[in-house]
């Protein structure tokens, strides 16, 4: 077993579904916790669907639960998540589900009971004192929005 990183938060974690694995780190360093599927679903073409996973999680305030959807799924089948990423809160104890749709246009995608279906990135967040003004500070990029720093004129 590698050694604990610095960094490194304590997550209580409840099995809900006691015969499915817990999270896991595919590899040394990664941001994101590989989820399961505790049911078998098939998603038709541009169809939603809520999946749990087995298990429900206790954060320390100050972070929150990132719900990213897996690469290798969203290329080869279509198949992500549809609020990506999905957000847990440290207040939350239900059971995580992941809100997965299927991009493909023409076929259908299945996952089993079992199957990686999206990753959790746990990370510390800031809450936000907004103070109300009557207008904002200047900037450099100002109120460019959508593809304004890929334009050339």
């Amino acid at each position: 077993m590698s050694p604990r990183p610095t960094h490194a938060v304590d997550v209580l974690i409840q099995r809900i579904d006691p015969d499915i694995d817990l999270p896991t780190y595919a590899h040394p360093g990664d941001a994101g916790l590989d989820l399961v599927t505790t049911v078998d679903a098939t998603l038709a073409p541009g169809e939603r669907k809520v999946v749990p996973t087995g298990i429900a999680i206790a954060l320390p305030e100050g972070y929150a639960a990132f719900v990213h959807p897996r690469s290798g799924l969203a290329l080869r089948h279509g198949l992500t998540v549809a609020n990506a990423p999905g957000t847990i809160d440290a207040g939350y104890r239900g059971e995580i589900s992941v809100a997965l749709v299927n991009l493909d246009p023409v076929e259908s995608v299945s996952v089993v009971r079992g199957d990686r279906i999206a990753q959790l990135v746990i990370a510390p967040v800031s809450a936000a004192v907004l103070h109300e003004v009557e207008r904002l500070p200047g900037s450099h990029r100002g109120s460019g929005g959508f593809g304004s720093t890929g334009r050339s004129s």
